[in-house]
């Protein structure tokens, strides 16, 4: 069982940045691909980055490559997002997931394991 705690949402101006955490419970935390995705209103969640087992597998939604990093510390069992260059667009609720698996996947009923979301609100 592995438990996700995302942190790090905020209001921030267009332009701006931020930069997500999110913590897992549990030991084998390094044997997870982890994947962020995004709902907003109205909408189905998205795929935004994820992250393989290693840190060099790294995969991006074409609307956030360049600007947002994706990036994990095994050692805190955190998985971070750095968001630079915010737009309007990017608002909504951002969730962590863990996939049992070496590699992520932008398809989200692929995770096993979800947190419960943190608000990002950018504003034009």
């Amino acid at each position: 069982q592995v438990q996700l705690v995302e942190s790090g949402g905020g209001l921030v101006q267009a332009g701006g940045s931020l930069r997500l955490s999110c913590v897992a419970s549990g030991r084998t935390f390094s044997s997870y691909a982890m994947g962020w995705f995004r709902q907003a209103p109205g909408k189905e969640r998205e795929f935004v980055a994820g992250i393989g087992v290693s840190r060099f597998i790294t995969y991006y939604a074409d609307s956030v490559q360049g600007r947002f990093t994706i990036s994990r510390d095994n050692a805190k069992n955190t998985v971070y997002l750095q968001m630079n260059s915010l737009k309007p667009e990017d608002t909504g609720v951002y969730y962590c997931g863990a996939r049992n698996s070496v590699v992520p996947t932008t398809t989200w009923t692929l995770y096993n394991y979800w947190g419960q979301g943190t608000q990002v609100t950018v504003s034009s």
